[in-house]
């Protein structure tokens, strides 16, 4: 791992990488330790993983965490030949996001809830055309960079998907469920505002 320079000091800061298609029903298999690999050759340091679907999280600087996502996927790419997106969130981001998510309220089922992380702000005509009655009952709400799922019947039969959202809103998207979002949250070491 790169160290700094003599007299120069490097803030690092923890970050939270979501990578799209890892192990999705078998395919696109990638072993979470040569994952770690990948990420600490990009530069990250205390790098650590959650279950078998491409989450991680690192310490880096914020300048060196703004190169990882295109690092990481041109390394799976040469090494595995998988073309795997990459979103990132700051530690600080992810608490805020946890802290805003309006369908987390006393009596709601944690099951049925996730978030969508959006790799670019969609431009206000994208958002103007995403249609929030298109999967009903589920509900969905657009917040920054982030969308707020409620999928009563599963992530499995909405008609919510990473495809819809990307064509929509015209970049990459990559959906967690709750829990995982949370527990992601926690091995940041980051309190939100409202943890639920």
């Amino acid at each position: 791992m790169p160290s700094s320079r003599p007299g120069r000091r490097t803030t690092a800061e923890t970050h939270v990488a979501l990578l799209r298609g890892i192990n999705v029903g078998g395919r696109n298999t990638l072993p979470m330790t040569r994952l770690v690999r990948l990420f600490e050759d990009a530069g990250c340091e205390r790098v650590r993983t959650y279950i078998q679907s491409g989450n991680v999280v690192f310490e880096a600087s914020i300048a060196r965490a703004r190169l990882v996502p295109g690092a990481v996927t041109a390394a799976i790419a040469t090494e595995l030949g998988l073309d795997i997106p990459i979103v990132t969130r700051r530690a600080t981001e992810l608490a805020r996001i946890v802290s805003a998510n309006p369908f987390v309220t006393p009596g709601t089922d944690l099951g049925v809830l996730y978030v969508g992380f959006l790799a670019d702000h969609p431009n206000a005509a994208r958002v103007a055309t995403l249609d929030p009655h298109r999967s009903p009952p589920d509900e969905c709400t657009l917040h920054e960079r982030e969308l707020y799922l409620r999928c009563p019947n599963g992530l499995a039969r909405t008609k919510f998907t990473n495809t819809y959202f990307d064509a929509t809103l015209q970049t990459v998207t990559t959906i967690r469920n709750w829990r995982t979002t949370l527990k992601l949250l926690e091995m940041s070491g980051t309190i939100p505002r409202r943890l639920c």
